[in-house]
């Protein structure tokens, strides 16, 4: 891909492939930020994304201290609706959410494409697992010190559980920011569709045959995924090894 988005029309078209520019073409990069409103495109990828990791934390994180350290009537119950929640797929569901949202007037909005994600089943269960962890006598110590359940949220479980927060904020913006069939669905109109659909109607403005210029732009796409992979990858890792999933 990258060494495709820095080659030229004729390099792309070689038989056998040119695995290396002979020149690098960095313009590629211009021109496929020139071929519509990326500018808008990538602003609303942001704000979508960033919003649905924000949502998401304030939701799962009391959700899954709940299911962690409470007992209380119908928590397996409930438990077992977030677990049946993670595994329906959204393409299920798209036809009377769309419905809904349509009513309320809110397809050329991007909230279509924020709040049926406020929450997530997978993190509320990795978010659970990882405070079930954590022992209760500190718990219990810090309600003894008079220490609000907002507080110990807060101060105690938040701070102790930041390897699996990295987890569920990177997955949730790996999935989000490459979404493209829920906002296909959701959206009519350039000022609300984020960059992932920017990229695809690439193959409609410069044709299928420039694949220097398509190559370009999922370049671009996919350069913040790796930024924010190094942040978070040794955060993974801790997660994965500490609440016991594998």
């Amino acid at each position: 891909m990258i060494s495709t988005s820095l080659q030229t029309f004729r390099e792309t078209m070689a038989f056998p492939p040119t695995w290396l520019p002979a020149s690098p073409q960095w313009q590629n990069f211009v021109h496929a930020m020139k071929a519509g409103p990326f500018l808008t495109y990538a602003r609303n990828s942001v704000v979508v994304t960033a919003s649905i990791i924000a949502l998401q934390l304030v939701v799962m994180i009391p959700a899954a201290y709940a299911f962690a350290k409470y007992r209380f009537p119908g928590r397996n119950a409930l438990f077992g609706l977030v677990l049946l929640a993670f595994m329906i797929p959204g393409q299920v569901t798209f036809i009377p959410v769309y419905l809904m949202l349509a009513d309320w007037g809110l397809i050329r909005t991007l909230l279509p494409q924020i709040l049926p994600f406020l929450s997530s089943a997978f993190g509320i269960f990795l978010l659970r697992q990882y405070f079930m962890q954590i022992a209760e006598e500190i718990v219990e110590a810090a309600r003894l010190d008079n220490a609000s359940e907002a507080k110990i949220i807060w101060r105690l479980m938040i701070p102790m559980s930041t390897p699996a927060l990295a987890t569920i904020a990177l997955f949730s913006f790996v999935s989000h920011w490459n979404d493209y069939f829920w906002p296909l669905i959701m959206t009519d109109s350039n000022a609300v569709r984020p960059l992932t659909l920017g990229i695809a109607m690439l193959r409609e403005t410069e044709g299928i045959s420039n694949w220097h210029i398509l190559m370009a732009g999922n370049v671009v796409l996919v350069v913040p995924i790796l930024i924010v992979y190094l942040f978070c990858s040794q955060q993974i890792v801790k997660a994965f090894v500490y609440s016991g999933i594998k």
